[in-house]
């Protein structure tokens, strides 16, 4: 990728696109989406792995457009539920699941496993603590003419809370604390999120292997 350039990012979370646009466009480049290109069919992510998702959905849009392009994979691991959602933590409570859906279903399920959090850790302000977790993020750029891919992963460790904190970010933000920052994810500035956060982390990563940093 060289800066001033353009780069595809194959999805249609506008959240994702935002976090995206902030971080390439430090470097002078412009970022273009899937709502970009409204007749292309939504790519199946039936991988096992986060890795597997970025990956195919990379190589299905790059090859549509002829053009490289950048995909990610993402979601919630948590600890008290053996590592669900995982790949399924943007349909988590089912069809036409919605962030409010997926947090509501998480919170029903940790209270399940938890005893309604009778003995979890406690934050001053009264919320507590259900269970460790961490956000996983896996990045593919493909590059159809070469048919390379250019891969990193970042991720970042925390707690799931039993109620949401901030009005920022996206998804399970709002009910992820961030131990190491004292605070919880959705309560941080699109910088100070970037600079810690599993996506961020995974960029950064494939900014250097590409040599645009």
């Amino acid at each position: 990728m060289k800066r001033g350039g353009t780069v595809v990012v194959a999805t249609k979370n506008a959240g994702k696109v935002r976090e995206f646009a902030h971080a390439f466009g430090k470097l002078g480049m412009n970022v273009v989406s899937m709502f970009d290109y409204p007749g292309l069919p939504d790519v199946v992510e039936d991988g096992a792995t986060f890795a597997e998702n970025a990956r195919k959905k990379a190589r299905e849009v790059a090859e549509a457009l002829n053009l490289p392009v950048m995909a990610d994979d993402s979601g919630l691991e948590v600890r008290a539920l053996g590592g669900e959602p995982g790949v399924y933590s943007a349909r988590y409570s089912g069809e036409g699941a919605t962030d409010a859906r997926n947090n509501e279903k998480l919170l029903r399920e940790l209270e399940r496993v938890t005893d309604g959090g009778a003995a979890a850790e406690g934050l001053p302000d009264g919320a507590k603590l259900l269970s460790e977790a961490r956000f996983v993020c896996a990045l593919a750029l493909y590059d159809p003419e070469s048919g390379a891919f250019t891969e990193s992963e970042g991720e970042v460790p925390g707690w799931i809370m039993d109620e949401p904190k901030g009005g920022g970010g996206f998804g399970y933000d709002p009910l992820f604390w961030v131990t190491a920052e004292g605070k919880g994810m959705a309560e941080m500035s699109i910088e100070e999120k970037q600079a810690i956060s599993h996506r961020g982390r995974a960029l950064a990563s494939l900014l250097r292997r590409l040599g645009a940093e």
